[in-house]
């Protein structure tokens, strides 16, 4: 799970950004809740109970309060009343969506024990409620008062007067308009990117339509000043005799940005546009355009709407060889709308090292000034760190210390970071602002957990995917669909936007980190619900929702919210009374991640919990046995025993946790209950770490449910049946010398749908297992790791068509490649480390297996060795 684990205190956005804060999460939550309360299991929970003429009621309200709260968000910057509003609607569609999960629960209980309840008495009071006349009294009452409160705030919206808007459109927020011109000397690092932009530019064609080219990049990135740089070139001007530059930004209306490129273009009898008819600007540009070579710079592109792209490059297609569109967006999407090439595509990276000091210095200090403070300039190396290269974060940080030469106030800088930075137009903050109110209802929910994430970390698509569906924030699968498959696809749309750094495509999966300015906009948006404690700032937001505990000695706080739905407690937790208070005490939890904690025992309250998702136990070495109770966790999707060395077995009963769907577990027991795991209709994911005493599994049985089958360490498992896991598309094997890799298949080559194969640490291993034949048309990424004796790529590697990622790392008897490589068209990235023959063999340009693998896009080959 992404955990915060004795992490420093995060850069802070309190100086820069306007309140946005959680409030911006409403639409989403409203969006979830009405989905929940018009379900088939919410409806007859509700009949059976007689309040389903309240809920009815209070769906209709709800939707009418969902209609404005896009207005109100838009608004409330300006209006601290109307921010007040939206808190108290917060607060009550908070408590509603407990209730209506108290209705799903319900639902669950009952199938439980309709399934289970022949089988004794005891499951019966197991999972019975304990007074259900009372049990449904109080449910009516707490609906009652949710309505009611939901009435009154919902009859406080005419003191705002707000616009109706049911549908979540994109936030219309302008920036100041750009322009062409650029001083050259103040741009620091960008040489060589406008060398390879005005190479793109210059590249003949035979194509008489104009062609696309984008640079896409994190705001603040500097593509703007770049694609000025690159304007005004004397290169340029030679080439293209005529130039327009236009800043689109939000507005991709078609008459406002055929007016915009008019404007751009010589206009000698100076001619007010906006007065034209659509038909007298298509006619007016396509006169001014004709047997013209032209440059058109669309500067901030943010539309992703193909029609309206096509309307305008329709106009401006005019059969003239050579003319170009250089564009610049955040969005590689919008980009790939726009038809650009691939080879088109130039995606701007940070500034280097070198690059940033000197930028960071001309923003700090008068010219040479810096030579008299060198123990400023170290200070200041230090502080870039925080920067990532981004041009806009750097001048900004560098701006704010100009006249400033005490030692203190730099070191204060470092320490705290920017929280007392002003805010200014430019400044690269208010960027982030802009790329955030881009985002979709549905992503910003997403988005705040990263609030909870490590700095500089290496992020994995899997644990994102089991915090999201434990909070709810995902909607349910479409028929052919796993849970990850719907994460995944968020993943891809926050990388598009430029939220996500360095990621990787494994095709069942995901990696990628968030830059350091991105994961503090995450932090600022999740105000209020979700927390990090630091021991410097201990105190709890009053109705925090989300809760990481970097300290041990910090378990004793007082007043923690009864309304939590996530804490994470901090590595060698051992405060016994706190585990036992918050367990009865926060009845709502939907994740508790206890990992790597020191606890002998879990309270048998614990199984009190009925709306816990997701259980994190991994790495409790003392653990020895799970109480009974927590088999009533009808809810549970997530279980994570990894590392519970001492754990006997998983108890029998484990059938009854009916909503599971990931499983990870280490366990001494030499015969895992697989029958009763193939009765859990839900499960994808099963992971065996260090299972040392098993030897076989799936002997018997098929879980047609598995998509994600990871074995770690298991020493003795021998087999286990690849028939029963037709369905898996994940598959790791790391560490386990005994296993028999044939699958006990022979020459059989059983269809499967495997995206991904991880084959690590298995001296085993000599060729490619036969059966790996069979995902042809699905298998994306195939890792080999460590595997000492690996000698041959197979020669039918090739028929791997859809093969985009391939990793081999320390193998040192492999010796080359195969001779059909070259017949991987579709791979993308290749990795070859410490394989000294292999790398030697691979080196671009004269390796004798270059011309092998000289067609895949990104080759990284390490260094062979002497």
């Amino acid at each position: 799970m992404i955990q915060n684990r004795t992490i420093p205190a995060s850069l802070s956005l309190h100086s820069y950004l306007p309140k946005i804060m959680a409030e911006s999460l409403l639409f989403s939550v409203a969006e979830s809740l009405l989905g929940k309360l018009a379900s088939r299991a919410v409806e007859k929970a509700s009949l059976a109970m007689g309040v389903y003429h309240d809920l009815q009621q209070m769906r209709v309200t709800m939707a009418l309060v969902k209609a404005l709260l896009l207005d109100a968000e838009q608004k409330k910057q300006q209006n601290n009343a109307l921010s007040e509003w939206l808190r108290q609607i917060k607060r009550v569609f908070s408590d509603a969506e407990d209730i209506v999960d108290n209705f799903e629960c319900e639902a669950l209980r009952k199938h439980v024990v309709n399934t289970h309840g022949s089988v004794s008495r005891k499951v019966r009071r197991l999972f019975s409620t304990s007074n259900p006349l009372v049990y449904r009294l109080r449910m009516a009452r707490e609906i009652k008062g949710i309505k009611n409160r939901l009435e009154k705030v919902a009859a406080d919206r005419h003191m705002f007067g707000l616009q109706i808007n049911d549908m979540d459109t994109r936030v219309v927020h302008r920036r100041e308009m750009t322009h062409s011109h650029v001083n050259a000397s103040n741009v620091i690092g960008r040489e060589d990117d406008k060398k390879k932009i005005i190479e793109l530019l210059l590249q003949d064609g035979n194509d008489t339509s104009p062609s696309v080219i984008s640079i896409e990049g994190f705001g603040g990135m500097g593509k703007t000043t770049l694609a000025k740089l690159v304007f005004n070139d004397l290169i340029i001007d030679e080439c293209f005799p005529l130039k327009m530059w236009v800043c689109v930004s939000n507005d991709f209306e078609l008459r406002n940005v055929l007016i915009k490129i008019l404007n751009s273009t010589p206009n000698p009898r100076n001619e007010n546009f906006k007065n034209f008819e659509m038909e007298q600007l298509q006619n007016r540009l396509r006169n001014t355009l004709h047997r013209q070579k032209f440059l058109l710079v669309l500067d901030d592109v943010w539309n992703e709407n193909r029609v309206k792209w096509n309307e305008l490059k329709d106009i401006i297609d005019i059969g003239v060889e050579g003319s170009k569109i250089l564009v610049t967006t955040r969005s590689h999407a919008i980009a790939v709308m726009m038809r650009t090439k691939s080879s088109n595509y130039y995606r701007l990276e940070g500034l280097s090292e070198e690059h940033s000091l000197s930028l960071f210095l001309k923003s700090a200090f008068d010219d040479g000034e810096e030579r008299k403070h060198p123990q400023l300039v170290e200070i200041g190396k230090e502080i870039l760190k925080k920067c990532g290269g981004i041009p806009l974060a750097v001048r900004t940080l560098g701006s704010s210390l100009v006249s400033r030469v005490n030692r203190q106030e730099w070191e204060s800088l470092r320490d705290n970071e920017i929280w007392n930075l002003p805010q200014n137009e430019q400044d690269i903050l208010p960027a982030l602002e802009l790329s955030y109110d881009q985002l979709p209802s549905y992503l910003k929910r997403c988005f705040a957990c990263f609030s909870l994430a490590p700095e500089d970390f290496d992020i994995s698509s899997f644990y994102v995917t089991l915090l999201w569906e434990a909070l709810g924030f995902l909607p349910q699968p479409k028929e052919g669909e796993t849970i990850h498959d719907v994460a995944n696809q968020f993943l891809r749309e926050l990388w598009l936007r430029s939220f996500l750094t360095d990621f990787l495509d494994m095709g069942s999966t995901c990696r990628f980190k968030l830059h350091d300015l991105v994961r503090d906009l995450a932090v600022y948006v999740a105000k209020g619900e979700f927390q990090i404690l630091y021991p410097h700032s201990p105190n709890i937001y009053e109705h925090a929702q989300h809760l990481s505990f970097t300290e041990n000695n910090m378990l004793g706080i007082d007043l923690v919210p009864i309304g939590l739905r996530t804490i994470i407690f901090p590595v060698e937790a051992t405060n016994e009374a706190f585990l036992y208070t918050l367990v009865s005490r926060c009845k709502y939890l939907r994740v508790l991640d206890l990992s790597y904690s020191k606890y002998e025992s879990l309270p048998r309250s614990i199984g009190k919990l009925k709306h816990l998702r997701y259980l994190d136990l991994s790495g409790n070495q003392k653990l020895e046995e799970l109480p009974h109770s927590m088999y009533k966790l009808q809810n549970l999707q997530t279980l994570d025993l990894r590392g519970c060395i001492k754990l006997h077995e998983l108890p029998k009963g484990i059938r009854k946790l009916i909503s599971l769907r990931q499983l990870l577990v280490t366990t001494r027991q030499p015969e895992f209950p697989d029958k009763e795991i193939a009765n859990l209709t839900s499960i994808e994911t099963l992971e065996l770490h260090s299972c040392n005493n098993l030897e076989s599994l799936f002997e018997e049985i098929q879980i047609s449910t598995l998509r994600f089958l990871n074995f770690s360490g298991c020493g003795s498992l021998k087999s286990f049946s690849f028939h029963a896991i037709k369905n898996l598309e994940s598959l790791v094997i790391f560490n386990c010398s005994k296993l028999e890799l044939s699958m006990g298949l022979g020459n059989e080559i059983p269809a499967s749908r495997l995206k991904l194969l991880v084959l690590q640490s298995l001296s085993q291993l000599v060729t490619l297992p036969r059966w790996l034949r069979g995902s042809a048309s699905t298998l994306h990424s195939l890792l080999i790791v460590g595997c000492n004796n690996l000698e041959e790529l197979p020669e039918w590697l090739s028929n791997l068509n859809c093969l985009k990622l391939l990793m081999i790392e320390h193998c040192p008897k492999l010796l080359s490649l195969p001779d059909s490589m070259h017949h991987l068209t579709n791979l993308e990235h290749l990795e070859i480390n410490d394989c000294p023959e292999l790398c030697k063999r691979c080196q671009p340009g004269v390796g004798l297996d270059w011309h092998k693998i000289s067609h895949i896009k990104q080759v990284i080959i390490g260094e062979p060795e002497e």
